[in-house]
């Protein structure tokens, strides 16, 4: 059974009442609550506030990472494990075939159902994962083979055994490593983008968000805890703290907004994931048409104009 939130009631009962129809056979009806349904779609979808979008971007039904990888990608081999401690499966890593083109693709994985989630620790990757995603990495740089790495956590976890093997250190390294990998990198953040956990396999040289997502260096109730010692002001918090990707685009903080379905990729997986495919395509070529040099010197143009301004 899929799951709506709050403002898209209305949304529901007029799909509702499509199913109805279909069953009763009735293609008059259908057409006309067709062309009603594809009029509240735009009018709820192209008014969100900051909130809405978050509660989008956390949406239970919206695609994870490992359902892009079946989606968008063929003859796939999984890699596992860091070689040093064990396999972290809230990072999942996928050497295969998106279109023509050989890729390397790196996931942060939530799980649904409690027996998933709990495996997949939430989407909160430990050391070993981004261990595991380095080693990746680095497989993909050394074979001159693209990568494309899938944000979607609500941050690295934070448990004793995670502060115990050096998670820090496991981050900081990705990032230090990751700005001078010398193969063509894009990043995308598909839903949550949380603190370190998210930029941990967020260096690249294309970063980009889709419609609904957000990416934060706070999730929005710890902003209002300490703000106001109080989170159940999460909403304030979210419009204040501009997560939203056209907040970030806006900014220059990232490069591009992927324009997903207007319904939202929880509601059209199959749209949700050609765009992913799409934007891949298209920015892996555009990085190609330049050399190693002219690449490595933009991404590291981008990289340091991170947080610049003008008075």
């Amino acid at each position: 059974m899929a799951t709506y939130l709050d403002f898209e009631q209305k949304i529901k009962n007029i799909q509702e009442d499509i199913v109805s129809a279909q069953i009763r056979h009735d293609g008059h009806a259908v057409e006309i609550l067709q062309k009603s349904l594809d009029k509240e779609v735009s009018k709820t979808y192209k008014n969100l506030s900051p909130y809405q979008k978050l509660q989008l971007a956390r949406h239970q039904d919206r695609p994870y990472s490992l359902d892009y990888i079946n989606l968008i990608m063929r003859d796939k081999y999984e890699i596992h494990g860091d070689r040093h401690f064990s396999d972290d499966a809230a990072i999942i890593c996928y050497l295969g075939y998106i279109g023509e083109e050989k890729v390397m693709v790196i996931g942060e994985q939530k799980g649904r159902g409690t027996k998933n989630k709990l495996k997949r620790n939430f989407g909160m990757p430990h050391p070993e994962g981004y261990r595991k995603a380095l080693r990746a990495a680095k497989m993909a740089e050394k074979f001159k083979i693209p990568l494309l790495m899938l944000i979607d956590t609500p941050g690295a976890y934070p448990g004793l055994g995670a502060e115990e093997r050096n998670q820090s250190e496991a981050i900081a390294r990705n990032l230090l490593e990751l700005s001078e990998l010398d193969t063509e990198t894009i990043s995308i953040v598909i839903g949550e983008g949380g603190s370190g956990g998210a930029l941990a396999i967020g260096v690249a040289d294309r970063l980009a968000m889709m419609r609904y997502s957000v990416f934060s260096v706070i999730s929005p109730e710890g902003c209002s805890a300490i703000l106001w010692n109080d989170p159940t002001k999460a909403e304030a918090a979210t419009n204040a703290m501009k997560i939203t990707s056209e907040d970030l685009k806006e900014l220059n903080l990232i490069n591009d907004v992927i324009d997903e379905p207007l319904i939202g990729a929880h509601r059209d997986k199959d749209g949700g994931a050609k765009a992913i495919a799409d934007y891949f395509l298209s920015e892996l070529q555009k990085l190609r048409d330049m050399n190693s040099e002219e690449r490595m010197n933009a991404r590291y143009e981008r990289l340091v104009g991170i947080g610049a301004y003008s008075e």
